[in-house]
This record gives C-alpha cells, sequence and structure tokens, in this order.
C-alpha cells in the first residue's frame, strides 16, 4: 500500500470514528471521574499537596488532570482518579485501534528490545541453571515484545502475557508468547493460582487504581519461591521536579498510581514477599528531555486529525503542522543525543526515572 493509500486509509477510519467519539463527548468529561480523594490512596493521611496539574499531552483527548502528593508517606495519585468508564476512553486508540501502529513501532524499535533482553539477562542469577523457570507471566505485556526477548534468554520456558487490549492476541499470533490472558489480573488470579514461577510488571502497576491488589494477585498466581519483577517509573526523580508537567513518566491520564521505592518495598513484604534485588541506574530510560522538548512542540503546534476532535484540522493547519515537525526536527536529535550523553551522570545523581525490585514468594 502506498503512503497515499495509508493516509486515505487512516482518514476514513478516523471520519468513521467521529461521531461515537462525539456523542461520548456530548454529556462533557466530568463524567469519567470519581469524586475528588481528600485522603493518600496508599496511607490515608491528608496532608496531600498538588504536584502536576496538566492536560493530555499525547493524543490531545479533553480533559484536565491532577496529580497530588502525599507529604506523610511519599505516593503520587491521579486525583480525582478515572472511573472505569474514563480510562476506558481515554486509553481508546492509544494502544489498539488508530495507535496500533505508532505502539508496534516505539515498543518494537530495536532499542527497546535490546532493553528487554538486557532485563532479562539480569534475573538469571536468581534462577537455577538446572531447573530455568517453567512457565512465566508477564502482565500488561502489550504487544509481547518483552516476553519474545526474554525467550531469548530462557529458551526452556513458555512464556504467557496478560493484558485488556487486543495487543496481547496479535501478540499470540505473532509467536512472541504462547498464551494470551485477557481481563483483569485481579479477576482472573484464583482461576491461576500457584502456575508461573515467574510473573513480571514492568511499567504497569503505575496504571492500576490499586497497585496492593495487583501484588497479591501476583502472589496467587506464583509458585512458593516463584519471581516477581517489577519496574516502574520513580515519581523522586529529580527530573520530576525540573521538568513538571512536562515530565514523560506522569504520562497523564494513564498513570493512576506512583510509588516511591520504600513504599512499593513495603508492600512487597506484607503480602508475602521478600526483596531480593533492588536496581534504580539500570532501570533510567534516556528519554527526559527530548520527551519533553516533543510534548511541547505538540502542545505549540496545530493539532493533527483525530476523532475526538468535533472536525478535521484545515489543510493551512496541516500543511503548518507538517513544516514545524521537520523545522523541528533537528532540534529533538540533538536533545535526545543529549539525553544520552548525560545518561551515566543521571543515573549517579538522582536523575534516573525508574527502579526496579525483584521479590521471591515466601
Amino acid at each position: 500500500m502506498t503512503k497515499r493509500a495509508e493516509k486515505a486509509e487512516t482518514a476514513e477510519k478516523i471520519a468513521a470514528l467521529r461521531p461515537l467519539y462525539q456523542k461520548d463527548l456530548a454529556s462533557g468529561v466530568e463524567r469519567f471521574f470519581a469524586p475528588r480523594r481528600t485522603t493518600c490512596p496508599w496511607c490515608a493521611s491528608d496532608r496531600l499537596r498538588e504536584r502536576v496539574r496538566t492536560i493530555d499531552l499525547l493524543q490531545h483527548k479533553p480533559g484536565a488532570f491532577v496529580i497530588d502528593g502525599c507529604r506523610a508517606c511519599g505516593h503520587h495519585f491521579q486525583n480525582p482518579q478515572l472511573t472505569d468508564e474514563g480510562l476506558e476512553f481515554y486509553y481508546r486508540d492509544c494502544y489498539d485501534g488508530l495507535g496500533a501502529e505508532a505502539a508496534q513501532s516505539i515498543l518494537g524499535a530495536s532499542r527497546s528490545l535490546k532493553r528487554h533482553r538486557a532485563v532479562a539477562r539480569s534475573l538469571r542469577p536468581f534462577t537455577s541453571p538446572e531447573t530455568p523457570p517453567e512457565r512465566w507471566l508477564d502482565v500488561g505485556t502489550g504487544h509481547g515484545y518483552f516476553p519474545q526477548m526474554a525467550g531469548e534468554v530462557f529458551p526452556d520456558t513458555v512464556f504467557e502475557g496478560l493484558d485488556q487490549g487486543e495487543g496481547v492476541e496479535i501478540a499470540v499470533h505473532e509467536g512472541r508468547i504462547k498464551r494470551a490472558l485477557r481481563g483483569s489480573f485481579t479477576d482472573l488470579a484464583p482461576s491461576l493460582a500457584g502456575t508461573y514461577d515467574v510473573v513480571t510488571m514492568h511499567h504497569y502497576l503505575e496504571h492500576t487504581p490499586d497497585p496492593r491488589a495487583q501484588l497479591r494477585a501476583a502472589h496467587t498466581a506464583l509458585r512458593a519461591g516463584g519471581l516477581l519483577h517489577i519496574e516502574v517509573p520513580d515519581p523522586e526523580s529529580a527530573y520530576a521536579r525540573v521538568l513538571g508537567r512536562w515530565w514523560l513518566p506522569w504520562f497523564q491520564p494513564q498513570h493512576l498510581n506512583m510509588a516511591p521505592a520504600r513504599n512499593l518495598r513495603r508492600a512487597l513484604e506484607e503480602c508475602g514477599f521478600t526483596v531480593v534485588a533492588a536496581e534504580r541506574p539500570a532501570a533510567h530510560r534516556p528519554v527526559d528531555l527530548s520527551a519533553a522538548l516533543l510534548y511541547l512542540l505538540s502542545r505549540l503546534m496545530p493539532r493533527a486529525d483525530a476523532p475526538w476532535h468535533p472536525r478535521p484540522p484545515s489543510a493551512a493547519a496541516r500543511f503548518v503542522r507538517a513544516a514545524m515537525w521537520r523545522a523541528a526536527l533537528p532540534a529533538v536529535v540533538a536533545v535526545y543525543g543529549l539525553d544520552l550523553l548525560l545518561s551515566p551522570l543521571a543515573r549517579r545523581v538522582g536523575f534516573s526515572n525508574a527502579y526496579r525490585l525483584l521479590a521471591r514468594r515466601n
């Protein structure tokens, strides 16, 4: 299919979806939010402060979002939080549907695949060479790129993936995982009791309304002695303070809860795990400055066409947007180079944007 034909096909899809989105938006977006909390969902303290007020900087769907921080325990959370209906609306066409091609191109990029392989290798010292993991569940697997790479490190392990979107079924079809589980982990966990030797949750917990419930589900799904590996954004990163609303890991409206490492470690111990390893520098992804620039440029440029906008942009707006992106590309590349250059220092001086915990089921 030619590029012109692909654009025409996308335009047709957007036009077909526009009436459905406009019907969803006719009553406003306020109905997508639960009542605002006055206490921290992690420790119940009422010592809250507004940390970030922003909009959807990725898809540019309508709505305003606030992240509050707890002065008592350091937990950060979306407040008010999206309801299930709100999550469905804002996730729609992000990783699947209209956003599927872009998501696969980013998540399946060679640099991402290399990173997945390195993460899998970091788990080898905690598994037995004589008896490698038999079954492995990747929760929030998306299109299954992590299990695909982990399978190269653990070739005798059966990898399964769990997610709510259609990407998990695509992952089976394309051979990246053996089995797809589609739905809520907390709902499915009782039927998976004692099934897995390893459960991985990479950049998944922050998307969930109740992270502790996810840890309990992992405890249920794991066999005794099984491993749970978690990677999440670090709300205590210095980049979060420096970049404010433009810091990528705030990622509104999709990130609902962001716990500092000490909170998550304590929650794991309370759920029946023993933390056997913790990493912060190795979890850093050098994208903070370049992502902030992309966010800013996207905010300043005329909008792209999308079905949640009332009408398509004019030909003049499309021309201006394309011209601005072409002009800005060298700056984006240069700033990404700066991200890579600063990465070794950022990892050492508190700018790491994520952390990992590895825990063993007692």
